[in-house]
């Protein structure tokens, strides 16, 4: 082995630094989050809590959990992100096969619709009337539904498909197969790593979502946890929390002292959080595998 030029160690060395510089900036925020969630109020107050927590209790969580539209919030948001992803990529996969056909009379057309949609929108206030005349305001299809096609994903499912090899479809259109087959039997099974890949950015898109819920959805039921959680952050206070949790006593860190708003906010922060911190690492793997992960095996 060749030992290193010196500028080449240096190179190294400034590419640790900077790594490190970015994973401090990207994870104080979490690691104070935590902290102040866990800390008593009195330090809180003061400002002395940083990445450790201070005067340590779980008093705020406690608080939280008594709270029915937490579990309930968690449970319409699965509801809305596995419902969405599945029928997002199922629609796109849909779509995007046909334009890879080259007798599909189609094509042209639906290939110039899909990009007109990219650049030309109509706006929220004509979304808007349209979720009203499909009457689909305040249910639960409203924050499924509007996101089943998008042309970018349209278009990045075509151009994967049409990079797998066309004898695989050959010979199973030889075989008898229908367009059907082939898409399910054959394109999807090689597709996992573009699958995980929309996967994510579906889950972690409408996980995230509250604006839709905001103009779209009248019954607190039917909020997802982003809308819990932005009245918390932004709508609570420490008699509002009491009242949430069932008008009981507020809870308490020491004699006399009162829970901080604040502890309560930053609990459910990572309540929020805590889902797609576990469902990450799970399709992380795809990432590292390379996209065409899948193709011929010999």
């Amino acid at each position: 082995m060749k030992k290193a030029s010196l500028g080449s160690r240096a190179f190294d060395v400034f590419n640790v630094v900077i790594m490190l510089f970015i994973l401090m900036v990207v994870l104080y925020p979490i690691l104070n989050i935590i902290a102040t969630s866990l800390s008593g109020t009195r330090y809180i107050s003061s400002g002395s809590v940083t990445i450790w927590p201070k005067g340590f209790n779980l008093e705020a969580y406690t608080t939280v959990f008594q709270d029915p539209y937490i579990f309930k919030g968690y449970l319409n948001s699965i509801i809305y992100a596995a419902g969405s992803t599945g029928i997002m990529l199922l629609f796109t996969a849909l779509m995007a096969y046909p334009l890879t056909i080259p007798g599909f009379a189609g094509k042209k057309f639906l290939t110039i619709f899909l990009m007109i949609t990219m650049f030309f929108g109509g706006g929220l206030i004509p979304t808007y009337l349209l979720m009203r005349g499909l009457n689909l305001l305040d249910t639960v299809w409203v924050m499924i539904l509007p996101g089943a096609i998008s042309a970018y994903n349209v278009f990045l499912f075509r151009t994967f498909f049409l990079n797998i090899p066309s004898e695989l479809k050959d010979s199973a259109y030889i075989d008898g197969a229908s367009d059907l087959v082939v898409l399910f039997r054959i394109i999807l099974p090689l597709s996992k790593a573009l699958f995980a890949t929309f996967a994510l950015f579906g889950l972690v898109g409408s996980w995230n979502s509250w604006f839709e819920a905001l103009i779209y959805l009248r019954d607190q039921d039917k909020y997802p946890l982003q809308m819990v959680l932005r009245n918390y952050l932004f709508t609570l206070d420490t008699t509002a929390i009491q009242g949430r949790v069932g008008g009981g006593a507020v809870a308490i860190n020491a004699p006399g002292e009162t829970l901080d708003p604040k502890a309560v906010r930053m609990s459910v922060i990572i309540i929020t959080m805590f889902p797609i911190m576990c469902i990450y690492p799970i399709f992380q793997k795809h990432f590292t595998k390379g996209i065409f992960v899948g193709s011929i095996k010999g």
